[in-house]
């Protein structure tokens, strides 16, 4: 019998992990994966204290939910020992999914295949092993059990997910602004018609979380270097794949070989065992490993690439209100020929045009609502005397251009 550990968390202090399924579902291989998937993919390259991994952010979670749970049954709301139990290993397992470097998979060498359903496969196939001790732990990732309140902790726009990640990611990049104030959110939280809702008390402290999660978007998430280090990567991996399917042996660890040189589908994603059972052994380190040594391929392209990731020789990037013209773009691509020698095929690799939009609330998904002391609720936008409607339901959209430095103007 496997006995309870206490793991000493940076950001919330002292987590208990209980002995029991918990324990296993902890320690089991999937899991312990995301100790080699960083939570923040390349923005390392911006903050470089973001070293924490997806593993970190799963316990920070579980550790929330645990909170929240205790917190809820303090207010009279019935949760049993089954159900508490079931929600945090849901929340243990929500990102199980993730692939290295976060949504990079997503877009490259296995199209289509989102993380959460990853996640939910994983889930499933851990589940079988288990003999079906997250049946219930599953239903209330897939909100298909009754008590629906359950799945809004696990996911919603109040979510312990995000109340994780916005604090532990503040707390790693240093960016003090998106500290949010968690213990409190929680400790206002309550159960109204099983649908999860806030104390009228504590609607500055969901202002706060909004105004945060906003900032961290694009202070963090979406900073300029960390966009173009994601499609340098994006780029870098479409370009693998070409250079694959025409033959080209490159250097790549089991795991990556298989999604390179292997046309996946999503079919194939959730039919075949041996994909499965390869996506679990591919990680941060499989990419990182096959980056240095790409670095120095006869290729021009993916050795341009590779060896930019590498040593930090990052595309410039210009921010745009509105799109890039195709004229401007034509420019920069016949600047990249000429200097690097390359054609404009090889040139559109080393320089991609993207946007980025977020809204800070969407009224559209699952509301936070604020309850007052006569009972009644109402939605958080027409509640704040801080912000309204249009404001927190306002798209911000910022278009990105990004490109090999060969392609400036010489002055």
């Amino acid at each position: 019998m496997q006995s309870g550990k206490i793991i000493n968390d940076p950001v919330f202090g002292f987590i208990n992990i209980p002995k029991g399924l918990i324990m296993e579902v902890v320690t089991h291989p999937m899991v312990q994966r995301l100790h080699r998937i960083k939570q923040l993919g390349l923005s390392c390259m911006v903050y470089p204290g973001a070293q924490h991994t997806r593993f970190q952010h799963s316990l920070g979670a579980f550790f929330l939910i645990t909170e929240a749970i205790n917190s809820l049954r303090g207010k009279g709301v019935e949760i049993t020992e089954h159900e508490a139990e079931s929600v945090k290993i849901a929340i243990l397992l929500h990102d199980v999914g993730h692939g290295p470097f976060s949504h990079v998979l997503e877009n490259t060498i296995a199209p289509g295949v989102h993380h959460e359903d990853i996640s939910l496969l994983l889930m499933e196939k851990m589940n079988r092993e288990l003999g079906g001790r997250l049946d219930l732990a599953i239903r209330i990732y897939k909100d298909e059990y009754e008590k629906r309140f359950l799945h809004q902790l696990v996911s919603s726009q109040l979510d312990m997910d995000r109340l994780d990640y916005l604090r532990r990611d503040s707390f790693y990049t240093g960016v003090t602004e998106g500290n949010i104030g968690s213990a409190r959110i929680i400790k206002m939280l309550g159960v109204k018609d099983d649908h999860l809702v806030v104390e009228s008390k504590g609607i500055y402290s969901i202002e706060n979380f909004l105004t945060a999660r906003r900032l961290m978007y694009w202070q963090v998430y979406l900073h300029k270097t960390s966009v173009v280090c994601e499609k340098m990567l994006i780029n870098t991996l479409t370009r693998a794949k070409e250079l694959a399917r025409a033959g080209e042996e490159l250097y790549v660890s089991p795991a990556l070989r298989y999604f390179l040189y292997k046309d996946i589908t999503r079919e194939a994603f959730f039919h075949d065992e041996e994909c499965i059972n390869t996506f679990i052994q591919l990680d941060d380190n499989d990419i990182w490993c096959a980056l240095k040594v790409w670095a120095s391929h006869s290729d021009k392209v993916l050795s341009t690439l590779s060896s930019g990731l590498v040593n930090r020789r990052l595309f410039k990037v210009e921010l745009a209100s509105k799109p890039f013209s195709r004229e401007y773009k034509a420019t920069i691509t016949e600047r990249i020929c000429a200097s690097l020698g390359v054609t404009k095929r090889e040139a559109s690799y080393l320089m991609c045009a993207t946007t980025q939009e977020k809204d800070m609330y969407s009224p559209f998904d699952d509301h936070i609502e604020i309850l007052y002391n006569d009972g009644t609720t109402c939605d958080i936008a027409e509640a704040s005397d801080m912000f309204n409607l249009s404001l927190l339901k306002k798209k911000v959209k910022k278009y990105f251009l990004c490109y090999h430095r060969d392609g400036m103007k010489v002055e």
